[in-house]
């Protein structure tokens, strides 16, 4: 090889470095962008140098680690903020319960000193409308918050799809720039990395790479959400079991929907989302419906049993939303189920869920949701099933087939519709005989304040209590998870960036060394020149 070939092949390869670093610098802020490194060898005939590769930086494994780490980070993020709205709102010393229902049981107290006073009278009245507005706010915050997450699940699937959809497309892409030219640009690599990246914040998936660098991305229980150049989508759909509640749904190769369990999408935004409102939001609406129901049901048997200033037996004072019971879409049967609420003592927060065992002789397991408790029961008489406080009626037993499930929410409406239901102040019924200065019922009713009616097992007061404790412990676990969580985040971010990352003094030396190559291969051009003039002058 000729000193200006030997001279030209070191511009090429100081041309080459020179962009390389330029790339790398002006990229320095580009989201998911991989330093690249250029590779020299030396011709094997001749002599000379020759660009073997532009190389990025980009460590698979760390990666990975990284996309994890992130997943659970964006989960913990997602339920943090979610959480704490809830924590915020139970415990306010001015907005909670708690203060209201103390104040209601003053009022009583008044009641029982002076029965026959109307001033006394009216502060129960008002104490009453207050605290039953209360249990509806809290409702319909808890219910608008419910709502919420319909709306992000449904926004969430959007923005996996998408990027589901542009993973699948430069699996094509990366294919085809490999056949035409043997290798992938790295800008496309970079573009897709990071799209797994950006995925991963919004839902853990598992990544495989196939032999000819195709990335197949899967979730939940394996179902491929890319395959090569196909995706498959998610889809927000309406559950079966209850359709107030949006769930995530499956598109299969058959062009089936199919419902995901919610325990099976993790990590993210969107198990996030998932995760808080099965662990923390159903919970709590249901714990503050128990409340309700139990305050209420107990105050109108007790109420019903004594007698009001015109000498009529007092009338219920408080009304309830019942308990909700659910058909599946699925069922093979055409019955339905109708509850209310039955032994007051027996009511827990727990959801319920029956699946029809034997049709013919009216046996349902049921399965207790927040234990996973099973058990069984059949259909009395009167085609009813008494558990968990509630009695549910069978409308159409022969309708039943085996297998139907149904899904029972004996306290989660209760809060929503829960009003006073007396107009009049003289229909409190105060007295247990006729006569406007007897109080003995109102003692009674005041009584009920320090009786375990929640579970059987706590005052009205130590309920609420404990649904603030228990938000407030959990949303002190989530923080401390989430800090940790975030530690790991950073010390990957760290290690992913002392691999890929570029740095701009170790840029700015490179490009003083590649412009020195550049102008010692330049000479050497100029120095075979100048011999040429020399031999030619020699004629």
């Amino acid at each position: 090889m000729s000193i200006f070939s030997t001279g030209l092949s070191g511009l090429n390869a100081a041309q080459n470095a020179l962009n390389t670093t330029s790339n790398n610098i002006s990229n320095v802020y580009t989201p998911g962008y991989n330093r690249e490194l250029i590779m020299l060898g030396e011709n094997s005939v001749g002599g000379g140098v020759k660009v073997n590769d532009i190389q990025r930086q980009f460590d698979r494994y760390v990666a990975g680690q990284l996309n994890q780490a992130n997943s659970k980070t964006s989960a913990l993020n997602t339920y943090q903020v979610q959480i704490s709205q809830i924590d915020n709102l139970l415990a306010d010393q001015n907005a909670g319960l708690a203060p209201l229902m103390q104040n209601f049981f003053s009022s009583l107290e008044d009641l029982a000193a002076t029965p026959s006073d109307p001033a006394a009278r009216e502060g129960v009245m008002g104490s009453a409308d207050t605290l039953t507005a209360q249990f509806r706010a809290f409702d319909s915050y808890l219910n608008d918050m419910d709502a919420g997450i319909n709306g992000q699940l449904r926004d969430e699937v959007t923005q996996i799809n998408n990027t589901a959809n542009q993973i699948a497309s430069l699996n094509k892409e990366i294919a085809l720039a490999k056949a035409k030219q043997g290798e992938a640009p790295n800008s496309l690599l970079n573009q897709r990395d990071q799209l797994v990246a950006d995925l991963s914040q919004r839902l853990d998936v598992s990544l495989t790479v196939q032999g000819n660098g195709t990335y197949n991305l899967s979730i939940g229980n394996g179902q491929p959400l890319v395959a090569g150049t196909r995706s498959f989508g998610l889809e927000a759909m309406t559950s079966a079991a209850d359709p107030s509640r949006t769930v995530i749904g499956y598109n299969d190769s058959a062009g089936n929907l199919v419902e995901l369990k919610d325990d099976k999408l993790t990590g993210g935004s969107l198990g996030g989302l998932l995760t808080f409102r099965s662990e923390t939001l159903d919970t709590t609406r249901n714990q503050i419906g128990q409340l309700a129901a139990s305050f209420a049901l107990a105050f109108n048997q007790q109420h019903q049993a004594g007698v009001d200033l015109n000498g009529e037996a007092g009338e219920a004072m408080f009304s309830l939303g019942q308990p909700r019971a659910f058909s599946n879409a699925n069922n093979d049967g055409g019955a339905s189920l109708g509850a209310v609420f039955g032994d007051a003592s027996q009511l827990t927060s727990s959801d319920f869920d029956l699946q029809v065992s034997n049709a013919a002789a009216g046996e349902f397991e049921i399965t207790r949701r927040d234990t996973g408790e099973t058990f069984t029961a059949t259909l009395d008489g009167n085609d009813q099933l008494a558990f968990g406080g509630v009695v549910v009626t069978v409308a159409d037993r022969a309708a039943l087939a085996d297998g139907d499930r149904f899904q029972v929410q004996p306290t989660r409406a209760a809060a929503a519709d829960m009003r006073n239901l007396i107009e009049d102040a003289d229909e409190l019924a105060a007295g247990a005989s006729a006569g406007s200065g007897d109080n003995e019922n109102a003692l009674l009713l005041q009584e009920l304040q320090n009786k375990s009616l929640v579970g059987g097992s706590a005052t009205f007061n130590q309920s609420y209590a404990s649904i603030v404790g228990s938000v407030g412990n959990r949303t002190n676990i989530v923080q401390v998870n989430l800090e940790a969580q975030q530690g790991l985040s950073e010390q990957l971010t760290a290690v992913q960036q002392s691999e890929s990352g570029v740095n701009l003094d170790e840029e700015a030396a490179n490009l003083i060394r590649y412009q020195q190559y550049y102008q010692a291969n330049a000479k050497v051009i100029q120095t075979g020149i100048t011999v040429i003039d020399s031999l030619l002058g020699l004629r």
